[in-house]
């Protein structure tokens, strides 16, 4: 019988362990004596600790790590997670929701009342028909016509029509050119000309039968379509073409009648000037900038918008290069003023030269800069008002340009940072 001071015999419990390949079972590889210094005439044995286990989970240092193991989203243990995701999310999709219908809400508003503030586009109806002279003794009859469509016109309840304004002929000095030069200087979007000599030409034609007489000499409409060609083609010209149409249904008619019923004329002579009775007047439209060539289409509309994602994109580029400045990296950080300093001299340095490329595509596809100036009341195509300093000039509005929202997209990206610095872009 076994002393109770005895330790008792666990061979046979390490044996099982071993048989039965127990998850903490006994390292035995590390049991074996070490021999490798036998050979060399060592007189100890390197023998490991007969003590080492393998437990799964455990690390070197002896901390114990549970293995990972993923949960389902409605899993007790993801309750507070779950909470704090679901109300950031709720919360920040609230606040672009608001901002979307409070920002872009501004855009819509510009074009909400178009139609109501179409009789801002002003257009100078001048009359000089017999006003002038020596065509001061005719009785004026197709300048009356014309001012009479564009009162009726201006006057309708029902339509919203350009700001026909009649003005009188003594405001340009009795010049009609004056009135082409007040187009060209924006002082109005078009103009209405009657000529002096309107009704003194048609009469003339059907009493002597001239035949080479022209109908678009006595009406002009002045134009500009370079000023703004989306309202010229949507707004102004498809009025004045209304105006054409009212004028020739209602003087068309009462000159023709008044010539047939004329018993002074001769009606072989006035069938030797068709034009002249019928349609007697035709008004001639005078576009003193057309736009144009179609590649600048690109420039005024969608290019402006590409101009605003380049000046935006550099400030997403370039921003982790400056921060390199203050992010920790065997160096000290750099002082602050100096940095904002460094970031916006960058900045004007990267516009200067991006602009420079972005200008170079309008040149590339030919728009005409090097076209010199020209007469401001004479119709023109693709002048340039600096000659061939005009790529300069184009090359330094887009660079204001683009400084102009590039700098205040580095102000803002430093007060609200991102992600809504984005939001800022749409703004």
């Amino acid at each position: 019988m076994s002393s109770r001071n005895e330790l008792p015999d666990a061979s046979g419990l390490v044996v099982a362990a071993q048989e039965h390949n127990y998850p903490g079972r006994l390292n035995t590889t590390n049991m074996a004596p070490d021999h490798s210094d036998s050979m060399g005439g060592s007189d100890q044995t390197d023998v490991e600790s007969p003590h080492e286990y393998e437990y799964p989970g455990y690390e070197e240092d002896g901390r114990y790590e549970e293995p990972h193991r993923s949960a389902g989203f409605w899993d007790p243990r993801m309750n507070k997670i779950r909470k704090e995701v679901v109300t950031s999310w709720a919360r920040t999709l609230a606040a672009l929701m608001v901002f979307i219908i409070g920002v872009l809400s501004l855009y819509w508003a510009v074009l909400f009342h178009t139609d109501k503030n179409m009789p801002n586009l002003t257009v100078h109806v001048v009359d000089f028909d017999g006003q002038v002279a020596p065509y001061d003794s005719v009785t004026p009859l197709v300048g009356p016509a014309i001012t009479s469509a564009a009162r009726e016109m201006a006057s309708s309840p029902s339509a919203h029509t350009l700001g026909f304004t009649i003005v009188p002929p003594s405001q340009y000095a009795f010049d009609p050119i004056a009135v082409r030069q007040a187009v060209y200087d924006w002082r109005c979007w078009a103009a209405v000309i009657v000529n002096p000599n309107a009704t003194f030409l048609l009469q003339q034609a059907v009493a002597t039968g001239n035949s080479s007489y022209d109908p678009t000499g006595a009406v002009q409409f002045i134009v500009l379509s370079a000023r703004q060609e989306t309202n010229y083609n949507n707004y102004i010209i498809p009025q004045l073409q209304v105006l054409a149409a009212r004028f020739a249904a209602r003087f068309g008619p009462t000159w023709t009648a008044n010539v047939v019923s004329n018993a002074s004329l001769s009606m072989d002579v006035v069938a030797s000037a068709p034009a002249a009775v019928n349609p007697g007047v035709t008004p001639l439209t005078i576009d003193l900038r057309p736009f144009g060539p179609a590649s600048a289409t690109p420039s005024v509309t969608i290019g402006l918008i590409y101009l605003i994602i380049v000046a935006f994109f550099s400030f997403g580029f370039f921003m982790p290069i400056h921060m390199k400045f203050v992010m920790p990296g065997g160096h000290p950080p750099l002082r602050f003023w100096q940095l904002i300093v460094w970031r916006l001299v960058a900045t004007i340095t990267t516009y200067f030269f991006v602009s420079l490329i972005y200008s170079f595509v309008s040149l590339a596809f030919q728009i005409p800069f090097w076209k010199g100036p020209a007469s401001p009341t004479d119709p023109a195509f693709n002048p340039s008002a600096y000659g061939r300093g005009s790529f300069v000039v184009y090359w330094m509005v887009n660079f204001v340009g683009m400084n102009a929202l590039g700098i205040a997209c580095e102000n803002v990206g430093m007060i609200i940072g991102q992600p809504w610095t984005a939001a800022w872009l749409i703004f």
